[in-house]
């Protein structure tokens, strides 16, 4: 019997379009172009996918976990329009000062999911678009992988000495990540 595969995924900058002013509501969730047929292409491939992310926007007062779980379903529903899946959804809604384990870049949410699913984490990639995915994929023993959509061109400018596999977007990390387990 083969192992599950799983591949970690940033919400916002990763999948949709993020926005300074946070992601509050539905219509403000836009997919980034190929983001949805890259989930598709995991899932295709024999990978689950799941969604790990900082929403500090409740905490802040900017919207509601009922509001987040709508964001999530529309999330949910495109995906599985162009044929992919999100097994899981893990996010922490906590702010920056509130010194919790689960926020990015801290590693919480990540063991979280591998204790959840009993995944091995020094075998998974963490694809995100910010210093602190880099860092909690790092914190969690997992591979760190940067595309340069969402925060991820800033991110790379800020940070020359990172030294980790960077793609244009998530379609480009999906065909790298999906090929080099074919062989």
């Amino acid at each position: 019997m083969t192992q599950q595969r799983y591949v970690l995924l940033d919400r916002d900058g990763v999948i949709n379009y993020d926005s300074d002013a946070f992601i509050k509501s539905p219509d403000e969730w836009i997919p980034i172009e190929g983001s949805l047929e890259a989930i598709a292409l995991f899932n295709l491939r024999g990978y689950e996918v799941v969604v790990v992310t900082n929403q500090s926007g409740i905490s802040r007062g900017m919207f509601d976990v009922p509001m987040l779980d709508e964001i999530h379903a529309k999330m949910q529903r495109l995906a599985k329009e162009k044929g992919g899946n999100i097994a899981a959804l893990y996010y922490c809604p906590h702010g920056p000062d509130d010194n919790c384990n689960c926020r990015k870049p801290k590693p919480g949410l990540l063991n979280t999911f591998a204790a959840d699913y009993s995944a091995d984490l020094t075998k998974i990639a963490v694809i995100g678009d910010s210093l602190r995915d880099l860092q909690a994929a790092v914190a969690a023993g997992a591979e760190p992988i940067l595309v340069k959509t969402g925060k991820g061109e800033i991110t790379l400018l800020n940070n020359p000495q990172l030294n980790l596999l960077v793609f244009e977007n998530l379609y480009d990390a999906a065909n790298y990540i999906t090929a080099r387990h074919e062989s």
